[in-house]
């Protein structure tokens, strides 16, 4: 975030970021080489000019001397072009060729004429010259002093040629930075358009994946999180579509005995004799029935259409024990269960598989004949997980609705006149497959439907 001119805080772009890190890792690395490299060519100038001062120090105190008229002086005094150099007695006398300045001096080299020292090198910050003396004889010293300009042009054009490779390569480092975040961010600006599809039009369609990297990794998560997104509205639409069409008819129903029975009581029109009263009044509470069970089985099957996560520890026989003995409050009496059950425990929700449990009782006892037998069964099968089968005496199920049978609102034509809502047995199936397990359809040996759940676990 960067501070904007009213205080407040502004949010910098992940493609800034990347570019402005970019540039400042190769602006610190590059920093810390030029200093290097400059510090190390200093030193090594600084070292090098140290070295000739020294050569040529030696080289005058050991040259030949000259006679002339007055005294003899050092041969180096006839060399000397580039530099300063002069003879300082202990008393502090400079002596220089003529026509030449004199070579600056301090104390230091005062200290090495009268022999308390034997070198001395500093720096003139005055004159810019580097000044060494040396001992040339008892009261005298060579004091050779050379201009520091040259190696003061050479590094400050050395710093220009390093600041400019600096900036240069953080402009580049900025340049490649932004090309990568460009390039590296497209998956995720993908993604951000996505989204923003979704949450304004609702358009789940999966988004185009390139390359195996991780972010198409997340677009793949992301699609694979869209297809969830899209079968879920399906599905709502679908029982919104089924449940519509399931409930008009009830309820189309429901509304003309209603409407028989306000105009009955009109003084203009015919009125109903108690007979009829009493079979409209039946009817209509048999409506109402089925309206109850159809919109608690819709109710079931939406909560078993949200996300749960089922970690519950379930006993199964107790809970097909509480399931049985529902189912035989509701049987008639002349109904009989044969019940066989296997110790079998499980993690999953207990409500749903009880509800699951009583539908297939329900269903048995719906279509078996008024001495039948409604055969119960819970074994372990050889794959590690357990049979829950329902077997009835009844009529059994056609061929033509053996793959239908768990679908939702869906009624055989032998079932169209019994009651029920159509989604008892789809319940069944979702419950079965929100378990880790499924639910089959089939005709038992008895002659009636064979209904089984299989169900992971363990004894």
């Amino acid at each position: 975030m960067i501070n904007t001119a009213n205080g407040r805080f502004q949010r910098v772009s992940l493609r800034a970021r990347v570019t402005l890190l970019a540039a400042f890792c190769v602006a610190g690395v590059v920093g810390v080489v030029s200093l290097g490299a400059y510090m190390t060519v200093s030193t090594n100038l600084d070292d090098q000019l140290n070295l000739g001062l020294r050569q040529r120090a030696d080289a005058a105190v050991n040259a030949p001397r000259v006679n002339t008229d007055v005294t003899q002086i050092p041969g180096a005094f006839l060399a000397a072009g580039d530099v300063r150099i002069g003879l300082l007695t202990d008393d502090g006398k400079m002596l220089y060729p003529q026509g030449t300045v004199a070579p600056p001096s301090s104390s230091g080299d005062l200290e090495v004429a009268r022999g308390q020292r034997t070198e001395n090198l500093w720096n003139d910050t005055r004159s810019g010259f580097r000044v060494i003396s040396v001992q040339y004889e008892d009261g005298r010293a060579m004091v050779i002093a050379q201009s520091m300009k040259p190696l003061e042009t050479t590094l400050g054009k050395l710093s220009v040629v390093l600041f400019v490779i600096s900036g240069i390569g953080v402009l580049v480092a900025a340049a490649a930075g932004t090309a990568v975040a460009r390039t590296g961010l497209r998956p995720v600006q993908r993604l951000t358009e996505a989204t923003e599809r979704v949450a304004m039009t609702g358009d789940l369609r999966p988004i185009p994946v390139t390359g195996d990297d991780e972010l198409a990794r997340l677009t793949q998560r992301f699609n694979a999180m869209l297809g969830a997104v899209a079968d879920s509205q399906e599905r709502q639409r679908r029982l919104v579509a089924d449940a519509g069409h399931e409930l008009r008819t009830p309820l189309t129903s429901m509304r003309t005995n209603l409407e028989l029975l306000l105009a009955s009581e009109r003084p203009d029109l015919p009125t109903l004799s108690e007979q009829d009263k009493a079979e409209i009044n039946a009817d209509v509470r048999a409506q109402l029935d089925e309206l109850t069970t159809l919109i608690g089985d819709l109710v079931e099957l939406a909560r078993e259409d949200a996300p749960q996560v089922v970690h519950e520890p379930v006993d199964l026989v107790e809970v097909v024990e509480r399931a049985l003995d529902r189912a035989r409050r509701r049987a008639p009496g002349d109904v009989r269960f044969d019940v066989r059950l296997q110790p079998w425990s499980l993690l999953g929700d207990s409500s749903a598989l009880e509800r699951a449990v009583l539908n297939l009782l329900d269903n048995a006892v719906k279509f078996s004949p008024a001495d039948g037998v409604v055969r119960l069964e819970l074994r372990q099968v050889g794959d590690g997980s357990v049979a829950l089968e329902v077997a009835d005496s009844g009529p059994g199920i056609a061929d033509d609705d053996l793959p239908h049978v768990f679908e939702r609102f869906y009624r055989s034509s032998e079932a169209r006149t019994l009651p029920g809502s159509g989604l008892g047995l789809a319940i069944v199936k979702q419950a079965a497959e929100r378990h880790g397990g499924a639910a089959y359809a089939g005709r038992a040996p008895e002659g009636g439907a064979l209904f089984t759940l299989r169900l992971p676990g363990r004894p």
